[in-house]
């Protein structure tokens, strides 16, 4: 099951990147929207990359990382830890998919800060993970 496992960190990776580059772009966009007023539509990029990249990756790594746990019979007081770092991520996740909605309503108060906050989330998330894969090899229960 070596393939599975390189699907699970390659989608993680991605997923990560992704979590970290969202918050940016809704910052971007937000700025756009606010200097172009009334003339411009929303641009595409966040809902696209959104759909295409972040929410794509999310899943492979949530149903591999499933199916190692599955497959490998993987226990442990430090993969309830994971899980909960996880569960951060896909806050962030939610929570970036909550700002694109509401810049293409034009609903532009607390987008900034709201990013910020999916930032920190995912940070948390990211560094809970890694912190806590990387214990596992000491076998705490």
């Amino acid at each position: 099951m070596p393939w599975l496992k390189l699907l699970h960190i390659a989608a993680l990776v991605i997923w990560c990147g992704s979590l970290l580059y969202l918050p940016a772009l809704l910052s971007y966009t937000l700025q756009l929207r606010k200097d172009a007023g009334f003339a411009q539509g929303s641009p595409p990029m966040p809902r696209f990359f959104y759909n295409s990249v972040a929410t794509p990756a999310a899943l492979a790594a949530i149903f591999s990382g499933t199916l190692l746990f599955l497959f490998h019979g993987l226990m442990g007081g430090w993969l309830i830890f994971k899980l909960g770092a996880v569960v951060l991520m896909v806050v962030a996740h939610g929570c970036c998919g909550w700002l694109i909605l509401r810049l293409e309503m034009g609903i532009y108060r607390g987008v900034k800060t709201a990013s910020i906050l999916a930032l920190l989330l995912a940070l948390a998330g990211i560094l809970g993970v890694l912190g806590f894969v990387l214990a596992k090899p000491l076998d705490w229960s």
